[in-house]
């Protein structure tokens, strides 16, 4: 049995996608529903919460030690297996239910993540782990190596897209950094004034 990855089940991804909807939405000055679609479905103790921390683990988990790394994906998997299926399964059906009253599907899943990767194939191990089929060994092999890949990553990138912003910011004309720096914070305060700590630490 082979695995794939799907996209409208992944809660890591999903999550991802509804941050740079929030972005786009605001950025086009209208309300986001997505604000809203976090605060229902990505708070509190439910099945898709606790699984979308495993997720969320494993993206703030980079530039670890090769036996850190390797402990990350025994640890993600043994508590999987702790999460309700049956109830999981409902809870993912009514989050994509909500994202097809308030956007389109397919320009909502064709937004590019950059964390695609180790995010997809979190989602087959989980998945090849949790079935009681039996799985294609390469399944486990080739995703465990991906996300090892992911782990033993270093911050590298992260300080090269920080210069590079900081390089294109400073070309603009000095009133218009200003404006453009004065407008981003005040729309980003005004819209997301509600929401609680722990979610403003997440879109931060």
């Amino acid at each position: 049995m082979k695995v794939k990855h799907s996209k409208y089940k992944n809660t890591g991804l999903i999550f991802e996608l509804l941050v740079k909807q929030i972005a786009a939405d605001t950025l086009s000055r209208k309300d986001s529903p997505a604000v809203k679609i976090i605060k229902k479905f990505y708070t509190g103790n439910t099945s898709l919460v606790k699984e979308f921390k495993l997720y969320d683990f494993v993206l703030k988990n980079k530039g670890v030690g090769q036996r850190k790394a390797e402990s990350i994906i025994t640890t993600i998997v043994e508590l999987s297996r702790k999460i309700d299926p049956t109830t999981l399964k409902k809870q993912k059906y009514e989050l994509i239910k909500e994202l097809k009253a308030n956007y389109n599907l397919e320009d909502f899943f064709s937004i590019k993540v950059a964390a695609y990767k180790p995010l997809a194939a979190m989602y087959c191990l989980l998945e090849a782990q949790n079935t009681p089929d039996l799985v294609d060994p390469k399944v486990f092999v080739d995703n465990k190596v991906t996300l090892l890949e992911h782990f033993l990553q270093t911050n590298q990138s992260k300080v090269s897209a920080k210069d590079t912003l900081i390089e294109e910011y400073s070309k603009y004309d000095k009133d218009l950094r200003l404006l453009t720096y004065k407008i981003l914070l005040e729309k980003f305060n005004d819209r997301y004034k509600d929401l609680l700590p722990e979610q403003k630490d997440i879109l931060k």
